[in-house]
């Protein structure tokens, strides 16, 4: 699912490549995407595209005369650009919105179809799509320790709570524990002042460096290459891997259909989590 780095970098290309501009003509392909029915999705074509912004992992189009719509991406949801009336891939696509210079696409891979569109008028209208989540980029410590500590949560089910912190998920919460050196199934409310300093730090850092490599890869171009799994990280989707930082094999814990992966090393005290422990401890705590 594309992250707070990712929709930061949507959100950039957006802007260079189709702000200001006027959406010609919005093509919806696939029934399960819209889930709105008012205003219709017509009612785009014509209007100017005045900016954007992101909601957590939502990536939010205004519009002239208030009109506002609301991607989530979820876990298979990509734009693409392309040439102008470009036809979206039979199997994959869901939409495509076409400007007078190019096509934005909007594609999905796999059969379960969960990536969404919602279009309202007015502004009220989205705060339904707000969870809440303190913007881990600009929160101080104070506020980003209130939020941490508001329930007793493992690490890994706090960081990647939308009503605690916005657009944090599997793969950036695993490279923040890493940085901070803390076990992802620690209870947030057992750290001391001084981790709850240094997880704030790892989390700003993680998420700043991440953003600059990302841009420095799209350079002005449109981002095709949206992931969670980049060779560069350190500890996530690298199971078995040796760990850049202290050489150990990096573990996993899997339940269910859900991954984490950590260093025992650098971690838990060298100790391995058994995914019969973390069953015990998170049962409907893993993160949704």
């Amino acid at each position: 699912m594309p992250e707070l780095p990712d929709v930061v970098l949507y959100l950039e290309a957006l802007e260079r490549f189709v702000g200001g501009r006027t959406i010609e003509r919005a093509r919806v392909m696939s029934v399960s995407l819209l889930r709105t029915f008012d205003p219709p999705v017509h009612e785009t074509e014509g209007r100017r595209v005045l900016g954007f912004r992101r909601m957590g992992k939502r990536i939010v189009w205004e519009l002239e005369d208030e009109l506002f719509m609301v991607f989530h991406l979820m876990i298979a949801g990509r734009f693409r650009w392309r040439k102008r009336g470009s036809t979206p891939p039979r199997k994959t696509g869901h939409a495509a919105f076409d400007f007078d210079h190019g096509t934005l696409v909007l594609t999905e891979q796999g059969s379960k179809k969960r990536t969404s569109l919602h279009i309202h008028r007015g502004r009220k209208e989205l705060v339904g799509h707000d969870r809440g989540g303190v913007e881990p980029l600009e929160v101080d410590l104070a506020r980003f320790r209130e939020a941490l500590l508001r329930e007793n949560r493992t690490l890994k089910r706090a960081l990647t709570d939308p009503r605690l912190f916005s657009g944090i998920g599997n793969a950036y919460s695993d490279e923040i524990l890493h940085r901070a050196g803390l076990s992802p199934v620690r209870l947030t409310r057992r750290l001391t002042d001084s981790e709850v300093e240094r997880l704030r730090h790892a989390t700003r850092s993680s998420l700043v460096e991440w953003v600059d490599r990302l841009r420095a890869e799209v350079g002005e171009g449109f981002p095709e290459k949206v992931t969670a799994f980049r060779p560069e990280m350190a500890v996530h989707g690298k199971f078995g891997h040796s760990c850049p930082a202290c050489g150990e094999p990096v573990r996993r814990i899997v339940y269910a259909s859900n991954e984490t992966n950590y260093c025992a090393g650098c971690q838990t005290g060298g100790k391995v989590l058994a995914d019969r422990a973390l069953s015990r401890l998170l049962k409907d705590d893993w993160p949704r």
